[in-house]
């Protein structure tokens, strides 16, 4: 399964220096799993969380969850350790920290060699410079850095997030241009799960692909917020019966619900049956 054909409603952010996390992340209701060697762990935890990290991953028990391990940066003295590490602990993907344009990447993929690799997009620069990261040939997926680019931007705190549009818009352009996954940021509050659904809503709605999460109790909301509805799911299977009897008679359009269906309303509505069809296989695996 390519990465633009998986379930990535939800992303868990788990430490890589706890092994208890580590364990419980077997059995959460994530489809993807970044285990975190950068931010989540202390300086002085970091070489034990590299090791602690590889075992978990050697273990296995993750299932059809997609693997990423957020290393440190490279201009760190842990980056290029991690990124020597990650090549033997089975990871689907690399994500590397505040992105500021391709240079990083190409730096990051002489030492990972083939593997996959994201970008947190978290920088004025790296917003500016989304479409030269997205277009790397190693590029597979941004994840947004909301947090970070708030405090760059020295924003205040919106609802609707109003003074980050213009980079979350940006890096889902860049992402979209080049059949990337495009991750939102975080929602910090989480315990306020009506909130989280309104922000999960939103970011579903300009066209991510899924949300990232800190805790184990967002799981629920954003799965189902990214997730196409029952409603969607009727309308895509009424979409392509209208469509496909339209051809049947010689004519190019349909009309269901007093809207006009044309092949581009179709593409989509095999797109939501393919998404419930990756979901439910993801839940069975």
């Amino acid at each position: 399964m390519t990465v633009s054909q998986r379930p990535l409603r939800s992303v868990l952010y788990i430490p890589g220096s706890k092994p208890r996390a580590l364990e419980k992340a077997r059995s959460l209701p994530a489809d993807a799993i970044i285990f975190d060697l950068e931010d989540a762990v202390a300086p002085d935890e970091k070489s034990t969380a590299r090791s602690t990290l590889a075992q978990a991953l050697s273990d296995g028990g993750y299932g059809a969850r997609m693997k990423i391990v957020r290393i440190n940066d490279l201009g760190t003295e842990w980056g290029a350790e991690d990124a020597r590490a990650v090549l033997s602990m089975g990871a689907d993907a690399v994500l590397l920290p505040k992105v500021n344009g391709p240079a990083e990447l190409d730096a990051l993929a002489e030492i990972t060699g083939d593997l996959p690799l994201w970008a947190m997009m978290e920088t004025p620069t790296g917003m500016l410079r989304a479409a030269e990261i997205a277009a790397h040939p190693l590029s597979q997926g941004m994840v947004m850095g909301t947090n970070d680019l708030a405090k760059d931007m020295g924003t205040r705190f919106r609802v609707d997030r109003m003074p980050l549009m213009t980079g979350l818009g940006l890096c889902l352009l860049a992402a979209k241009a080049h059949g990337l996954a495009i991750i939102d940021g975080v929602y910090n509050a989480f315990r306020d799960a009506e909130g989280l659904a309104a922000e999960c809503t939103q970011g579903r709605d300009m066209g991510f692909d899924g949300k990232t999460l800190i805790h184990p109790a967002q799981l629920d909301v954003t799965n189902a917020a990214f997730a196409p509805s029952e409603e969607e799911v009727d309308l895509a299977r009424r979409q392509i019966a209208a469509y496909d009897e339209a051809l049947t008679n010689g004519q190019a359009v349909a009309v269901v619900d007093g809207r006009i269906v044309e092949n581009l309303h179709v593409a989509t509505a095999r797109e939501t049956l393919a998404k419930m069809d990756a979901i439910a296989a993801l839940n069975a695996g």
